[in-house]
């Protein structure tokens, strides 16, 4: 059964004429005719009659007519269906970042994207920060995730998480029984430091200001490795909050408030202004910021 039939058909009946229906096809009499008794023979009933001046349904078409429409209302969605995944972003996206926001930021994004987005394939460099600003100005790739303050006229920078940074101590530990301490018992703790970063000077700044010397035990370059050894009992350390919910939630860690005391982060997307996006590119951007990126009227 062709699909052009049952449109001539429902066409003829619809004008109750094979001429008017030919002029609305854009095709000569003779074609609907013959398209009509193609369909007849291939059902094995007469649909149509003409009398009178005009064309009416036989008790088959009467039954046939609402089948034809249904089947061309569902042959419409298909094509729209099959037209919107065409259309749907493909291909791959890349994003850098650290280790952290790697571990426990990404992963929300990228899971609840890749289900909306099945067709773009995600990947994660994991960078330090100068590393991920490196790869995004040099269009190594198209989006890097890095913490705030951050200046750059060359870079799109659109913030997607926030939350802080807490002092982590394990579920063990005679701080884990307070409701919070001052910036001076920590100073006296078996200090776990990340040797540097914007989160380092910032928590430097807190003990110069109250003239604090901390008791570092260790520096280390990882915030997962950090997590680690506190959980090994080999001492206290900040860590962003994100980083530990799941060893709270466990209580083999407990987070501890500092009187006054509050370090704040914020992480954003960033991409050059001057780089197109891809399709892919354009919907991560979306989907990760509610926004759609506007591109600089002087570029």
């Amino acid at each position: 059964m062709d699909f052009d039939h049952l449109k001539t058909f429902l066409e003829v009946t619809r004008q109750k004429s094979f001429s008017r229906a030919a002029e609305k096809l854009h095709v000569t009499q003779p074609s609907i005719s013959a398209q009509i008794r193609s369909l007849e023979t291939s059902l094995g009933h007469r649909l149509l009659e003409r009398g009178g001046g005009k064309v009416t349904l036989t008790a088959a078409g009467r039954v046939f007519e609402p089948f034809a429409e249904s089947c061309l209302t569902r042959l419409n969605h298909m094509s729209l269906t099959l037209a919107d995944l065409e259309r749907m972003p493909r291909g791959s996206l890349t994003v850098s970042a650290n280790e952290s926001t790697a571990l426990y930021v990404l992963p929300v994004f990228f899971s609840k994207f890749g289900k909306q987005y099945p067709r773009v394939s995600l990947n994660i460099i994991r960078a330090e920060r100068s590393r991920t600003l490196e790869l995004v100005l040099d269009r190594e790739v198209e989006f890097g995730v890095v913490s705030l303050p951050l200046k750059d006229k060359r870079l799109h920078i659109e913030i997607i998480h926030s939350d802080d940074f807490v002092l982590v101590v394990p579920a063990g530990h005679p701080f884990a029984k307070l409701e919070s301490v001052t910036l001076r018992q920590v100073s006296q703790q078996r200090l776990l430091l990340l040797n540097q970063g914007r989160k380092r000077e910032q928590i430097d700044e807190l003990f110069e200001q109250e003239k604090l010397c901390p008791r570092i035990a260790m520096e280390l370059d990882s915030n997962e490795l950090l997590k680690r050894l506190v959980l090994k009992e080999m001492g206290i350390g900040f860590l962003p909050r994100i980083n530990v919910l799941d060893e709270v939630r466990g209580e083999t860690l407990a987070i501890v408030p500092i009187d006054g005391v509050s370090i704040s982060r914020e992480l954003a997307l960033i991409s050059r202004k001057d780089r197109a996006l891809t399709r892919a590119g354009n919907a991560f951007f979306t989907f990760a910021t509610g926004t759609v990126r506007s591109i600089p009227e002087d570029l």
